[in-house]
């Protein structure tokens, strides 16, 4: 039995042992996570729908893939981003589908040579007033005030495709508001400043705060006819559901014409990272949904339905979508 002189010593040396444990681990720590890739992801103006799901990206893509640490970084939305991955500022960045679809054929120009590295989620676009309100067509909005979103957000250029497909013109024939913020459209719908807000997307912030809020939300969006107008002038977009009861007050399902947005890829962006994103997302799809329910759009089968061309996908995400089977 250790004498009462020894237990003391005893004592500083497993104290002196126990601090070098876990000194060992806190620079193992530390060396595993320098040795993680950055990967810098644009996203959007605080108060919209991008910077939330970016979060949710980041998240699981850190998860699921060790070697790799995504961040993300506030942008001024879709029309920002694809230059910045032309530059190679930023290597991954959120974009929203009209410019996606520009981005990707060049709209006339040179092509951009980006590149998808997955389906985020389809955004039907419309517009939400009060529920107390006297709108309830798009005609009905003409001449008044509208939040059409930030400057920089691809939404704005969805609602100018839309509406051209009707046979108005955004800046012409409405009072067209621009935000500096996402975020500041609903408190101008709620006090009177704005008319109606236009927005796409299930889950999309703007559309929830409206209809959280008194007296409720309405939701606007082409009817019949003007959506086949909408498909004829502009085919690229598609025809999409809102389900019933997928925003506060929402009693029926609303159809209506919109696009797919996309994770795209800066031109050099290695094939490793992006096999192993793909790969990540694909082995977290359930924890992707559980931080964020429109993010359930966003799986690899998605990505191969929605994407424009087989060409338009990265090949890194190619390779990874070969070994599960659902490309050949």
């Amino acid at each position: 039995m250790p004498s009462m002189r020894c237990r003391p010593l005893v004592a500083v040396l497993a104290a002196a042992l126990a601090l070098l444990v876990a000194g060992s681990g806190f620079l193992v720590a530390q060396q595993a996570a320098a040795s993680r890739q950055t990967v810098s992801l644009a996203t959007a103006t605080p108060g919209g729908g991008f910077p939330v799901y970016g979060e949710a990206f980041a998240a699981t893509v850190n998860e699921f893939a060790p070697s790799l640490e995504v961040r993300c970084r506030n942008t001024k939305g879709s029309t920002e981003n694809v230059p910045l991955l032309k530059a190679g500022q930023v290597d991954i960045a959120l974009v929203q589908g009209e410019v996606v679809q520009e981005a990707l054929t060049g709209d006339g120009r040179q092509p951009s040579g980006l590149k998808i590295i997955t389906a985020m989620y389809s955004a039907a676009g419309m517009f939400v007033v009060r529920a107390d309100s006297p709108y309830h067509t798009i005609r009905d909005l003409v001449g008044k005030p509208v939040a059409f979103g930030a400057s920089g957000s691809g939404l704005v250029i969805l609602s100018r495709y839309v509406l051209d497909g009707i046979g108005l013109d955004q800046d012409r024939d409405f009072k067209a508001i621009y935000l500096d913020r996402a975020g500041d459209g609903p408190a101008m719908v709620a006090d009177g400043r704005a008319a109606a807000l236009w927005g796409g997307g299930l889950g999309w912030p703007g559309f929830l705060a409206v209809a959280k809020s008194q007296p409720g939300a309405r939701f606007i969006a082409p009817d019949a006819r003007e959506m086949a107008s909408i498909l004829v002038k502009h085919p690229f977009l598609r025809r999409l559901t809102v389900p019933a009861g997928s925003f506060p007050g929402q009693g029926a399902a609303i159809e209506s014409v919109g696009s797919w947005s996309f994770v795209l890829a800066r031109p050099d962006l290695p094939d490793e990272i992006a096999y192993l994103i793909a790969r990540a997302l694909h082995r977290g799809e359930a924890a992707m949904a559980a931080r964020l329910p429109q993010a359930g759009e966003t799986t690899s089968a998605n990505t191969v339905a929605a994407a424009p061309s087989r060409e338009s996908i990265h090949p890194g995400v190619l390779r990874y979508l070969r070994e599960i089977g659902l490309l050949k």
